[in-house]
């Protein structure tokens, strides 16, 4: 009985070895990534770059990129995704940035390639999301530009129609703070997933290997003491 604890605990052991080192910096798995990308002449949507120093402070890779280069980083990121290093995938946009992440979302789901969130900032024309679009968010004040279900998409749309802020208008959606936590908050509950995981990894590989063993012990002491004061009574009744 002691040797096949020993082989059990010798075989419990080896796999929480193997388990964190499959965790290690060596054997790192694909990591989240946001990109976006800019409107017209690359200057009018500078909220893009604020909101991406904003995604990258909750430890998330953010780049920000002109709406015209679409296609060669989309590229890119099938390579990326296929070579395991980068997932899940992330596109925001606004005006013709807005624009571009839709169509570089269907020239990824051509790839193969899934795309968890698409995240748009008031596009010029309304687009159909592609099959491979798990969830869109679309920030408009023009109802000509809503976004449209596509064939094959079954995720979740969302057209979140701004007209009604006075504040907000097309040079400045971009930038809005309020639009830009929810946009923060919806990219968190996607990458959010995967580092709650990485967490419960790591607190099993650093849990004592002998938890659930030394609990049963601690759960079966009242019992014992129970049983020594019922035979202590016993002997005073007598």
């Amino acid at each position: 009985m002691n040797n096949m604890r020993r082989f059990a605990m010798i075989g419990v052991t080896a796999a929480l070895i193997m388990l964190g080192a499959g965790t290690g910096p060596g054997m790192a798995g694909p990591r989240a990534h946001v990109y976006l990308l800019r409107g017209l002449m690359n200057i009018f949507s500078l909220g893009m770059d604020t909101l991406a120093a904003q995604i990258e402070r909750h430890g998330i890779n953010a780049t920000v990129d002109n709406y015209a280069d679409w296609q060669t980083l989309a590229d890119h990121v099938a390579a990326a995704y296929r070579a395991g290093t980068e997932g899940p995938i992330i596109l925001v946009g606004h005006s013709l940035g807005a624009d571009a992440v839709m169509e570089m979302a269907a020239y990824l789901g051509k790839k193969g390639v899934p795309v968890a969130l698409v995240i748009a900032f008031d596009g010029t024309k309304s687009l159909a999301a592609s099959g491979n679009i798990g969830r869109v968010i679309n920030f408009t004040q023009r109802k000509y530009a809503f976004i449209r279900r596509g064939r094959g998409f079954h995720g979740l749309l969302a057209n979140v129609d701004v007209t009604s802020d006075a504040n907000i208008n097309h040079l400045n959606i971009d930038k809005s703070e309020r639009l830009h936590a929810r946009a923060i908050g919806a990219i968190l509950a996607v990458v959010g997933v995967r580092h709650r995981s990485a967490a419960s990894v790591a607190h099993i590989h650093h849990a004592p290997a002998l938890s659930r063993g030394n609990h049963r012990a601690n759960v079966a002491e009242p019992a014992d003491s129970t049983r020594r004061q019922r035979g202590r009574r016993r002997e005073a009744e007598r």
